[in-house]
């Protein structure tokens, strides 16, 4: 039993039990021991028999016996208790349709129906209204989104899951990535893969044969439109050879973008098109608006120098400093900035002062070990309901890095939130801003943190704004990262990471910036560490600021 396997059946389980209204955190636990199994060496399957799978980051008792369970029977009974349950191909078009996955059960079973054709049937037969509940407002709006004339009212995907969806089903057809996901935006709905095919019956076949694929909602003869078991549509184009970039860079561009084009010439590569059009090749992040200038040399992840913002197993990370610092060094970074959380979060574990100069005995070790890359002694410091730093200002001035963050009080009035946050931007030991808008993708909406007048104080004191790399946080965004650029703020581009894996974030949190325009130039992590460690302050930050610290 090969560790993908393994993988593909707890990626199954948590689908099904997002499907079934469990807990976010119970499925995104089982998406993270897939994760972790995927890109793990050992066989699996051996350390399950020599029960040592716990040893793994992330896998805990309850994974553990599920994984025992696949090794030793070949299956995992809950997960086929919940196929017959929650009926995905029924319950995935239900999310299509805005329908919730217990409702639409409800619906399949007063139909007699268990699949997506069965339930279209009924609904073009008039016996939707034969169910309790269903009217004929509903019906005909149920009906209008059968025929594809309203996007449905869903949550869209992260970009780390769309992206990991699309890159997986472009892989299998020998296609490429395009649609919200190849623009990199923060949620995508709008998901495509374009394929180069003489004949597109192979492709579209391959289509529907996908595992990820349980149904078919719509099929023309170089196109399909297929849902996930998590109720998410995603089209297939297949394109003759001479038009594959046309194809490509029209299932790529938001509607505005491509509309403003004008017609598209055939032709096999997008480069191509750009060149019969007269228009300068415009990156996939920026095809949001109407643009046929040239646009900037944006910024790369080979730009990225470090990493100033992560955790470990001292606050709650999963790996120790040691671990992430050789991760970091592999990824070919120079240096690597430690920022656990202070007390003030409660809900994690936080380190005091003394905990942070404990610390520093354990980064002096790791740099002498891995040199000449180099560990910065940071931290996450917590802004208090009272507007103070949770951290006294004699720690605070032993610090390379210091990251200011709100996570309590996120729901406080504008005003009175952007002057805790701006007031304690002035400390002059803060050097960058984490994750402005404080939002959960999907979860909690952003705060509301006036950005102008954040970005004002930012320009004062020097303190840089981060775009944190998170899948469920991405903040700021791309449009508010243009903002800060606009305004002239530096940009931090960094992972949060919480773990040796989520270093690799960095792509997310790069491909973030490029939306907002970000050259390297406006990156602050893209500087050698000379310059980090010098303070790469504004002229003149300093002196203002010392006026203004707190006693």
């Amino acid at each position: 039993m090969t560790n993908a396997y393994i993988a593909e059946q707890l990626e199954a389980f948590a689908s099904l039990l997002d499907l079934s209204d469990a807990g976010y955190y119970t499925s995104r636990a089982y998406r993270r021991a897939a994760e972790t199994i995927r890109e793990t060496k050992a066989p699996i399957a051996e350390l399950v028999a020599a029960g040592r799978v716990q040893e793994l980051r992330g896998i805990g008792p309850g994974i553990a016996a599920r994984l025992r369970e696949l090794v030793e029977t070949g299956h995992i009974a809950e997960l086929d208790e919940l196929e017959r349950e929650v009926q995905p191909e029924l319950v995935g078009l239900g999310r299509f349709l805005g329908v919730g996955p217990k409702r639409m059960v409800e619906i399949g079973r007063a139909l007699g129906v268990s699949t997506a054709d069965e339930f279209r049937q009924a609904a073009r037969e008039g016996r939707l209204t034969s169910v309790s509940g269903i009217g004929p407002q509903t019906e005909r709006r149920l009906l209008e989104r059968l025929d594809r004339e309203l996007r449905p009212e869903r949550k869209g995907l992260t970009l780390n899951r769309a992206r990991a969806l699309l890159e997986e089903m472009a892989d299998e057809l020998g296609g490429e990535v395009a649609g919200d996901p190849r623009r990199w935006a923060d949620t995508s709905f709008e998901l495509a893969v374009v394929c180069s095919a003489e004949d597109a019956a192979p492709v579209l076949e391959a289509f529907a044969g996908l595992p990820t694929i349980v149904s078919i909602l719509e099929r023309g003869p170089h196109r399909a439109l297929g849902v996930t078991v998590e109720g998410v549509p995603v089209e297939v184009v297949v394109a003759e050879p001479a038009r594959f970039g046309t194809e490509l860079l029209r299932a790529t561009g938001a509607p505005h973008y491509v509309d403003a084009l004008g017609e598209l010439p055939d032709e096999p590569s997008e480069a191509a098109v750009y060149a019969q059009l007269g228009v300068p090749f415009c990156p996939p992040e920026l095809r949001e608006q109407p643009f046929r200038g040239e646009p900037p040399e944006l910024l790369t992840r080979d730009d990225i120098r470090g990493d100033l913002h992560v955790h470990t197993t001292w606050s709650d990370g999963k790996a120790s400093v040691l671990e992430m610092a050789l991760a970091a060094r592999d990824l070919g970074y120079e240096y690597l900035a430690i920022c656990d959380h202070t007390p003030n979060v409660r809900v994690v574990p936080g380190l005091d002062a003394d905990d942070l100069r404990r610390q520093a005995e354990e980064i002096a070790a790791v740099n002498e070990e891995v040199a000449p890359f180099r560990v910065l002694r940071g931290t996450e410091v917590d802004i208090r309901r009272d507007g103070e730093l949770d951290l006294p200002d004699d720690i605070l001035d032993e610090l390379d890095w210091v990251q200011l963050s709100l996570h309590a009080g996120q729901r406080e009035p504008r005003e009175q939130l952007t002057h805790k946050v701006t007031e304690a931007m002035r400390h002059p030991a803060v050097r960058a801003l984490s994750h402005p808008k404080g939002r959960i993708i999907n979860h909690r909406p952003p705060n509301a943190l006036d950005l102008e007048r954040t970005f004002e104080v930012a320009l004062e004191t020097g303190v840089a704004i981060e775009t944190n790399g998170l899948p469920d946080r991405l903040d700021l965004s791309g449009p508010e990262i243009k903002l800060a650029i606009e305004a002239g703020v530096p940009i931090v581009v960094s992972t949060d990471s919480h773990s040796v894996q989520g270093l690799r974030n960095m792509r997310l949190a790069v491909h973030t910036a490029r939306r907002g325009w970000a050259t390297a130039a406006n990156v602050v992590n893209t500087r050698p560490l000379a310059e980090i460690l010098s303070g790469g302050r504004t002229p003149g930050r300093e002196s203002s600021a010392r006026s203004r610290r707190r006693g």
